[in-house]
Parts: C-alpha cells; structure tokens; sequence
C-alpha cells in the first residue's frame, strides 16, 4: 500500500535539508511513497506585521528564486525533480552557494540536466510565484504549518529536526522516516517531545 505524505521544504533551513535527503534518498531505492514537496517560505514566516508579503516586495524576490524554480522545475522536468532538489540544498549547505544569485540556481539547473533558459522564461509571468504563495498559505491555513521541515500525514502535521543525514544509505533513510510517519499519525496523543540535549 502506497503511503502518501507531505514535507515542507525551504532550502536555507540545514534541518530541511537532512529531511529531504532522507526522503529523496528512500525514494531513489524504490520506497512505495507519494510525497507532496511543499514550499514554504521561512522569508515569509518573519515578515513583520505591517510590512510587505515577500511575494508583494519586489526588493526580496530574490529570496523566493530557488523555491519558484524548483516548481517550475517538478511541473516542466519531474524526471529531474530530485536531483535538482538535492542539489539546491547542496548548493547552499555544503557548498556555501547564494541562492538568492540567479546565476547559481541557473548553474544548479544547468549542471543537473534542466534546460535553465526554459525555467528563467517560466518565471516570467510570475505564476511559479503565486503558487509558491499559494502553497505555503494554505499549509498554515490547513495545518498551522509554522516552519520547516513539516510532516503531513492525513490530518495531522508536525515539525520535525532529524541530526543525522543519511550518507546514500536508504535503510536508514526509510526507516527514519517511515518512524516519523507512525509517530506523527499514529500516535495523536503524543504532542512534543524534544530532548534536552544534542548528542555529539
């Protein structure tokens, strides 16, 4: 049986990134899994009160490039979706890469396959932006989403920090997430639980 579930995704958060390589990593080894990648904005999240939306201030557009164009790039090449999805985190975590350049996205593209002169164009219109908007309001509408990266599962939603990456390993990567998804849909009674230390 297929198991469908959501993850929230913003490629400065380090915690989305160790998340996402779970994820992208089973999924690669044939896990049975619907996933629903879903942008969210952590810009966003610290707008003040009575300040522009970032999707409204054309002084941050910057700041939402790479989550635009890995919508442009899962609608137009959803065969080279994962790639480019790692390779964004990648981009910014391990290589210490500006994603707010266009250049860089554009390069990320490039270098996995994605013809970025189509995704610069699709980006015109500003649609990829409107969804991007579109998502992320909706996740805190439905859910409450208030970071990344979240888990949705049915009705049940929960923000998670995972330390560990999975170094290509997908039994530990299926398994670290396949826990999560008992915890968070199978277990509503347990609400929080966070340790109180980090281990080294």
């Amino acid at each position: 049986m297929t198991t469908s579930f959501g993850v929230t995704y913003d490629y400065r958060c380090p915690f989305a990134r160790n998340a996402h390589e779970h994820v992208v990593t089973a999924l690669r080894s044939g896990a049975d899994w619907e996933v629903d990648f879903v942008p969210f904005s952590l810009s966003q999240l610290h707008v003040e009160e009575d300040d522009l939306p970032v999707w409204e201030d054309p002084h941050r557009s910057s700041e939402l490039l790479a989550l635009e164009s890995s919508l442009v790039v899962a609608e137009r090449f959803p065969d080279r979706f994962l790639d480019v999805h790692e390779a964004l985190f990648a981009a910014r975590h391990d290589q210490a890469r500006d994603l707010r350049d266009r250049d860089v996205v554009m390069d990320v593209l490039r270098s996995n396959g994605v013809d970025e002169a189509e995704v610069a164009a699709a980006l015109q219109d500003g649609s990829a932006r409107k969804e991007v908007r579109r998502r992320h309001e909706a996740s805190v509408a439905e859910h409450q989403v208030f970071g990344v990266p979240t888990i949705i599962t049915g009705e049940r939603a929960a923000f998670v920090r995972i330390l560990n990456r999975p170094k290509g390993d997908a039994a530990v990567a299926r398994a670290t997430i396949e826990r999560l998804l008992d915890l968070i849909g199978g277990n509503p009674e347990i609400n929080e639980v966070k340790h109180t230390t980090v281990p080294l």
